[in-house]
């Protein structure tokens, strides 16, 4: 029985995801970023198609609702509980791990308010970098703008440190260490900085959550696409290798898979 059968439910493509989600947006009138990230999450999806998929939403008219709470830190982040930067069970780390995560719940969450700031200090410092390339002038200010342009990633990506780790809990036990995830989820976050256009609205760690699921999910599956091949087999291998050898030299021709297994004690099956 196929996975469609056993759910009553018909697996999407990608695309097909996507004009659901776009026919769902104009019945209503409106989408929120929540809505679509999830509605995506199961795909294997570059983040800059995910950018191009919000303006291909936006092409068509429909409104983003991106109303945020008065108080972001009191905001439940997506159901990432940012204070709980617990081991999950089973999972051993040492005591520089333990000092990392102890280290990130001392940063402060930041207010709607202060990660607009932080965006248009990142935006004016990339500003900056593209003016002293082109003119190949450094001055006082360009200097400064920079400087307070790269402070500005800094800081904001301290402040959700604690939500790379809180993505990452959910992926412990795929085939990856719990430290390797909250690497992988890092590397992704500095992306969602590096690309955070505060214009649109959206609340930073709503967007960055992206970033981060992508970044650990790929890092998951290059993973799993590496072949381990167990000592023993290995072994195996290599001794097949030789007795094909010596049987061409032997026979004069290709020997066929029941003369080499006759010859390994296999099956030629095995």
């Amino acid at each position: 029985m196929t996975k469609e059968e056993q759910t009553g439910e018909v697996e999407l493509t990608l695309e097909e995801a996507k004009a659901a989600i776009i026919e769902a947006g104009k019945k209503a009138g409106e989408l929120t970023l929540e809505d679509v990230t999830e509605k995506l999450a199961s795909f294997e999806m570059e983040p800059e198609q995910f950018e191009e998929f919000l303006d291909q939403i936006e092409a068509q008219e429909i409104e983003m609702d991106r109303k945020e709470e008065a108080d972001p830190k009191a905001e439940k982040e997506e159901q990432f509980d940012l204070n709980d930067l617990s081991v999950p069970p089973g999972v051993r780390i040492n005591d520089p791990v333990r000092m990392y995560l102890k280290e990130i719940g001392r940063v402060d969450l930041l207010t709607g308010k202060e990660e607009v700031e932080l965006a248009i200090r990142i935006i004016d410092g990339l500003a900056a970098e593209t003016e002293l390339e082109e003119t190949g002038k450094m001055t006082p200010e360009i200097d400064a703008t920079i400087i307070r342009g790269e402070n500005a990633k800094k800081k904001l990506a301290e402040a959700n440190l604690r939500l790379v780790v809180s993505i990452a809990k959910r992926y412990v036990g795929r085939g990856m260490l719990f430290l390797d995830l909250i690497q992988e989820g890092n590397m992704g976050l500095i992306k969602a900085v590096e690309k955070f256009d505060h214009t649109k609205g959206f609340k930073f760690s709503t967007y960055a959550t992206w970033w981060i699921r992508q970044a650990i999910t790929r890092a998951i599956a290059d993973q799993a696409r590496t072949i381990r091949i167990p000592v023993h087999m290995v072994e195996t291998i290599n001794k097949l290798i030789r007795v094909q050898r010596q049987l061409l030299q032997d026979l004069g021709r290709e020997p066929s898979p029941e003369e080499i297994g006759e010859e390994m004690d296999l099956t030629p099956e095995k």
